[in-house]
């Protein structure tokens, strides 16, 4: 029975963790043994979890961070008790996802990697891979990483540094750690992560495109949703226009603010996602702010209560807020950002310039004025075409079937090689 560890900071929670998840679940389905370990939060899981660290471990590499800009060098304890468990497990493929946030010495567990010769995939979420700092640089347009990193223009930002400078050494370390391993397949979750990479020091790196996808089940088109408008005081003949975010850091909440003041009365925007300082600061604007929930089934309802999702991000991967509002057939307008323009169609939404909050009052109103049926099902189909979860996750199961097949045929030739060389000698 071929075996599946996956390492990621948590495992059944938030959005990396459930895709983790669910590509477990695909594993164990077509008759793998699937394992999850994680470095911080875990809900029940089907596959088998194993928990690296501790909180004290997290607050020490947290703090060491935060003084010496040494993320990702710390926790050594924690990671060779890991790699006790790796072991133990000895999986036929590893899958990393993000290995940054406070849980994990990278250079260790590199070195094992490569010393066992395991294939590796590793899932890109997001730009700290190839960074001597940050995990994302779109928002301050930073070029750096396409050459070296140094002096790093967002040192405060995560995984923040109060003190020290150390992105030239941390681009060196990376830079020599990552590309050390013989099998290695790195997975952007958008075209525009893969073209960074094919810009960054992972350009002779093996490559392939996975999109990220959802529960086109779950996410679905809603016909009792008025209850949403009367829960929040909104009156029936007015238009939402609705914003998600898990949290609203660089997710465009100034804009909102600014788009209120051009939006007539008949359309009002609700925010999910707030805190409560956020939420004051929606209340002054005339925006009905609403803290994180956790039930998609209330997510759902407020996508289909929408006329308009609007998502401002100034910077994003491949944010799946888009998906699931189109799956319950609400068309998106979005920012040109990162990897957020690549799921809209003409059909099923409008991409506008950052920033430009007049050209998306404009735009926003004029899709509030159609027919609420006009986009339900082109949006609707173009997820379920292109998106469904369990489709994406297949592909993950025939990427892991390729790279053994082509691990066992290397090994083979090497055998035969070896066997040949001897015989002459």
């Amino acid at each position: 029975m071929k075996k599946l560890l996956q390492i990621n900071i948590t495992a059944n929670w938030g959005s990396h963790g459930k895709i983790a998840e669910g590509i477990g679940k695909a594993a164990i389905k077509q008759g793998w043994q699937s394992y999850i370990a994680y470095g911080r939060w875990a809900n029940p899981s089907a596959s088998n979890l194993f928990h690296i660290g501790n909180r004290w471990d997290e607050m020490r590499h947290g703090l060491a961070s935060r003084l010496l800009d040494n993320h990702g060098l710390m926790s050594q304890k924690a990671t060779k008790s890991l790699l006790q468990f790796v072991r133990n497990v000895n999986p036929d493929i590893v899958h990393l996802h993000n290995i940054h946030g406070y849980y994990l010495h990278y250079p260790l567990l590199f070195q094992y990697l490569r010393q066992h010769d395991i294939p590796v995939v590793w899932t890109l979420h997001d730009c700290w891979s190839f960074t001597g700092h940050c995990a994302h640089y779109e928002f301050c347009g930073c070029e750096k990483w396409k050459t070296h990193c140094a002096e790093c223009p967002q040192k405060k930002a995560y995984p923040k540094s109060w003190l020290l400078d150390r992105s030239f050494r941390n681009f060196e370390q990376k830079k020599e750690t990552f590309l050390s391993l013989n099998h290695l397949t790195l997975v952007p979750v958008s075209q525009w992560l893969q073209h960074q990479l094919q810009q960054s020091f992972f350009k002779h790196t093996p490559i392939h495109l996975i999109y990220n996808g959802i529960d086109t089940n779950v996410f679905s088109k809603q016909t009792e949703v008025s209850w949403v408008k009367e829960k929040y005081g909104i009156p029936a003949h007015c238009a939402i226009v609705l914003g998600v975010a898990s949290n609203w850091y660089r997710k465009g909440l100034p804009d909102f603010l600014q788009l209120a003041s051009l939006l007539p009365p008949s359309i009002r925007i609700v925010l999910v996602g707030l805190n409560k300082q956020e939420q004051k600061l929606a209340a002054r604007a005339g925006i009905v702010g609403i803290s994180r929930t956790d039930s998609q089934r209330e997510l759902c309802s407020l996508y289909s209560a929408a006329s308009v999702y609007f998502n401002p991000t100034w910077e994003d991967t491949f944010p799946t807020t888009n998906l699931e509002a189109m799956a319950c057939g609400t068309p998106v307008v979005t920012y040109n950002t990162g990897g957020s323009p690549e799921a809209i169609t003409a059909e099923t939404g409008v991409v506008i310039a950052k920033g430009d909050i007049q050209t998306a009052a404009t735009k926003i109103e004029l899709l509030c004025q159609q027919p609420a049926t006009t986009f339900e099902d082109a949006c609707r189909q173009h997820v379920v075409r292109h998106f469904n979860k369990e489709e994406r996750f297949s592909e993950y199961l025939e990427l892991y079937t390729q790279l053994l097949k082509k691990n066992e045929q290397e090994g083979a030739s090497h055998q035969a090689f070896t066997t040949n060389t001897c015989i002459k000698a």
